[in-house]
C-alpha cells in the first residue's frame, strides 16, 4: 500500500501559516522540556511565554474571576449546589440554578446556535453597551471568536476569487483562515508613525491593485482594539470605515475580542461598530465578534464566544445556521463562559465586590506592565514602540545592524525571526517576531504581551539582550 504523504493532501493546507504557535513556539517547547534535566545547562530557569495572549497559562498565572468559576464548578457538577449552599454567594447559587432549569446537563448537545437563554442574554448585553436593540436570533456562540471567523470567511469565500482585505499588521489568523479556504488577502498597512491608525488611502488603493488584478474584494477585516497593535479606533474613523464599506459593497468584520482590554479609557474609549452602523442607519452588512479569552476573564481553553449578524437577510443566516450544525454546537463550558461574561454580578449583588476587586487589580496590573515595559524600550537604542492604549500587546520596531540582516538572509530566515530565537535561546523569553502578523519591506517588529508578572526582571532581560545583540553584530 502506498502511504499517505503531504502530496495527497488539500494543496490548500500547505500555505497555512500561523506564527503565534509557529517555530518559536515549537522551540520554546523543547526548552521547556530541556529545563527539566538538571544537566540542562541553559543560562535562564524558565520559559516566559510572551507569544501568545493566554492569560492563565502556567508562568503568566493570571488568576481566574471567582464568580465565573463557581458557576462553571455548579454545572459541572449540580449536587455541589447542596454542599455549599451556606458558604458560597446566594447570586452565585440563583444563576447555576437558572441555567440548569434550561440547559439540563451540559454533557448534552444545545442548540447549534447555543442555548436560546444564553443568547438572549448576548443580545441584552449588547443593547446595554450600544442603546439599540439586538435580536437573540442574530447571535450564534462559538467556540472562541476564531471558530467564529472561520465560519465567516469560508462562507463569504469563493476560492482564488474573492477578495478580503487586512489590517498590517494583523492577528495570523486571518492569512491561515485565507489560505485554508483559498482566499486572496488584500493587505492595508495601519501608521505606526501616527500610533497605528488606519488609513482611509490605504485600503482605497488595497481596493485599486484588487481590482487591477482581477479579485473581488468582498470584505473587510477590523481589528478593534488592534492585535498586535493595541491601537483604538476613533469614532470619526469607524465613520468613515462604514462609508467606505457602503461605496464598495463590502461586508464589514469587526473583531472587538479586546474591547474591554481599555488602558486609557478616558482617552480612547471603545466604540462598538454596531453602535456606529445604527447611528449611521448604514445598510452594511455586519458581523461583531466577542470572546471569554480576553479582557479580564482570561478563560481560553473554555472555548467561548459569539458573533453578532447586523443587516444579514434571513436567507444568509439561515445558511450560516445550516454551516453551524454541522459541528453540532459550541462546548457548553464556554456558552457558560459567554454567559458570566455578558452578565457579571451586579453592584447590588452579593459577588459583586470580590468581582468588582478582582477584575480592577488585573485591568491595573495590564495597564501597570503596559506602561513600563513601553518606556523602557523606548529607552533602548534601536527602538520605538508605541504605547498601547488597548488590548494585550505591545509592538516594537527594531532597527537592526546590517551584519544581523546578513547573517539572517544566510540562514534563510527573517531578521526579526533571527533576533527572536537568540532572544528564546539566551533568556527563555519567547515572543513571535513581525514577520508572522506583517510588515512592511525593510522593517522588523516583534509582538510581546503584557501578561508576564514580575514585570522588572522580565524588562531587564529584554534590555540586556538587546544591549548584547547590538554590541554583537556592530550596533553599538
Amino acid at each position: 500500500m502506498r502511504p499517505l504523504t503531504a502530496a495527497d493532501l488539500n494543496p490548500a493546507i500547505l500555505k497555512v501559516q500561523y506564527a503565534v504557535r509557529g517555530e518559536l513556539a515549537i522551540k520554546a517547547e523543547e526548552l521547556r522540556e530541556k529545563l527539566q534535566s538538571e544537566s540542562h545547562g541553559l543560562p535562564f530557569k524558565k520559559v516566559i511565554s510572551s507569544n501568545i495572549g493566554n492569560p492563565q497559562q502556567k508562568g503568566l498565572d493570571q488568576p481566574f474571576l471567582t464568580f465565573t468559576r463557581q458557576v462553571a464548578a455548579l454545572m459541572e457538577y449540580p449536587p455541589l449546589a447542596e454542599i455549599v449552599k451556606d458558604k458560597w454567594p446566594q447570586d452565585v447559587l440563583d444563576r447555576a440554578k437558572e441555567l440548569q432549569e434550561e440547559i439540563g446537563s451540559i454533557g448534552a448537545y444545545s442548540h447549534s446556535k447555543g442555548v436560546p437563554l444564553i443568547r438572549k442574554h448576548v443580545a441584552k448585553f449588547i443593547e446595554e453597551r450600544d442603546g439599540y436593540p439586538s435580536d437573540p436570533e442574530d447571535i450564534f456562540l462559538t467556540a472562541g471568536a476564531s471558530a467564529g471567523v472561520s465560519l465567516i470567511l469560508n462562507v463569504l469565500i469563493t476560492p482564488n476569487v474573492t477578495g478580503i482585505l487586512i489590517p498590517i499588521p494583523q492577528y495570523p489568523l486571518y492569512t491561515a483562515t485565507l489560505a485554508q479556504f483559498s482566499g486572496v488577502a488584500l493587505p492595508y498597512h495601519l501608521s505606526e508613525p501616527e500610533g497605528w491608525s488606519t488609513s482611509l488611502d490605504e485600503i482605497q488603493a488595497a481596493l485599486a491593485k484588487a481590482k487591477q488584478d482581477g479579485v473581488m474584494p468582498r470584505a473587510i477585516v477590523v481589528i478593534n482594539p488592534g492585535n498586535p497593535t493595541g491601537a483604538i479606533l476613533d469614532k470619526s474613523t469607524m465613520v468613515n470605515l462604514v462609508r467606505l464599506c457602503e461605496e464598495h459593497s463590502l461586508v464589514l468584520l469587526a473583531d472587538e475580542v479586546y474591547q474591554a482590554n481599555l488602558h486609557r479609557p478616558d482617552t480612547h474609549p471603545f466604540h462598538s461598530f454596531k453602535q456606529v452602523v445604527r447611528e449611521l442607519n448604514s445598510p452594511i452588512p455586519l458581523f461583531s465578534f466577542h470572546s471569554i479569552s480576553k479582557g479580564v476573564k482570561g478563560e481560553c481553553g473554555r472555548r467561548g464566544g459569539y458573533f453578532e449578524c447586523t443587516n444579514i437577510s434571513d436567507e444568509v443566516r439561515a445558511l450560516l445556521y445550516k454551516m453551524a450544525s454541522v459541528t453540532l454546537c459550541p462546548p457548553l463550558s464556554g456558552q457558560i463562559g459567554v454567559d458570566c461574561l455578558v452578565r457579571p454580578p451586579r453592584p447590588n449583588e452579593p459577588s459583586y465586590p470580590l468581582w468588582k476587586k478582582e477584575t480592577d487589580t488585573i485591568h491595573e496590573a495590564l495597564r501597570h506592565r503596559t506602561q513600563l515595559m513601553a518606556q523602557r524600550l523606548n529607552s533602548l537604542p534601536g527602538v520605538s514602540c508605541v504605547d498601547s492604549p488597548g488590548a494585550l500587546y505591545l509592538y516594537p520596531k527594531l532597527e537592526l545592524p546590517d551584519k544581523a540582516v546578513e547573517e539572517a538572509q544566510k540562514l534563510g530566515k527573517s531578521p526579526d525571526t533571527l533576533y527572536a530565537l537568540q532572544l528564546l535561546e539566551e533568556t527563555g523569553i519567547c515572543v513571535v517576531p513581525g514577520s508572522g502578523f506583517g510588515q512592511k519591506d525593510g522593517e522588523h517588529h516583534y509582538r510581546l504581551t503584557c501578561l508576564c508578572p514580575g514585570v522588572e526582571e522580565y524588562v531587564s532581560a529584554l534590555e540586556n539582550f538587546h544591549l548584547k545583540f547590538l554590541k554583537k553584530y556592530g550596533g553599538l
